[in-house]
């Protein structure tokens, strides 16, 4: 049986922290970049949630908010009109979703240890 995304991202989560706590060392690999955790300023855990999560994670949240509350332009689909919880976090009413992810950005950072 296939494993979700969701379930692998865990189970490597799960063992990069065994592996941590065994050897004392930071975990390498796979665990960095898209994958490595980040936490949501206050404006986007409004939408995400408080808890740290892979930035792919944060991005996929962010778009299951956009559709859910049909967000995107009805004339251009790769424009986003923001409500008010998502132009705290983009600085202006609307936009392109090729822009989206450095507004998401500025509103991530690394875990507190």
């Amino acid at each position: 049986m296939a494993r979700s995304a969701e379930k692998r991202g865990k189970d490597e989560t799960a063992a990069a922290e065994k592996k941590v706590k065994a050897t004392g060392k930071p975990a390498t690999g796979a665990r960095g970049g898209i994958t490595a955790p980040v936490t949501p300023s206050p404006e986007l855990a409004e939408i995400v949630g408080s808890e740290d999560l892979p930035r792919s994670e944060v991005v996929s949240k962010v778009w299951e908010y956009i559709k859910k509350n049909d967000l995107q332009d009805a004339k251009d689909r790769r424009q986003i009109n923001g409500d008010d919880k998502l132009a705290k976090i983009f600085g202006k009413p609307s936009v392109s979703m090729f822009e989206m992810n450095k507004h998401l950005s500025a509103h991530l950072s690394a875990p507190k240890k």
